[in-house]
């Protein structure tokens, strides 16, 4: 795990700190209204089978990640967007800078895991050899 994040490129660092954006969000806005969760999954299964079709090539089999991830992230992005509707957010920016402060904290936090472990990987390979 620590070498996963050690070596975690931009792109994915990104992605998990979209993550990190949205859990945090979630937490503090949450709403636990099943036609909200259900929509977000039925809208997730038709844009991600979409979405597999439209990038999948028949000569490459495709990491599972991948394919979670294009479910995944119609998910959160409906789910967002029902979750904010009518409480005052500008784009993806909550309202109030307490709940700001917390998504940003959150990404904060994956920023820090990422350079633990890349400061913990190399000292392992330093002191191998």
């Amino acid at each position: 795990m620590i070498r996963y994040f050690a070596r975690l490129p931009l792109s994915k660092l990104i992605l998990w700190c979209y993550l990190a954006w949205y859990v945090a969000i979630v937490a503090m806005y949450f709403d636990a209204a099943p036609t909200l969760w259900i929509s977000s999954v039925g809208l997730s299964v038709v844009i991600g089978i979409a979405l597999n079709l439209a990038t999948h090539q028949s000569s490459q089999q495709r990491d599972g990640w991948v394919t979670f991830r294009l479910f995944l992230i119609p998910f959160c992005v409906s789910s967002y967007s029902a979750l904010i509707k009518g409480k005052g957010f500008i784009l993806v920016f909550p309202p109030d800078l307490h709940a700001s402060f917390v998504a940003l904290a959150g990404c904060g936090s994956v920023l820090v895991v990422h350079l633990i472990c890349r400061y913990a990987l190399s000292q392992t390979e330093a002191s191998r050899g």
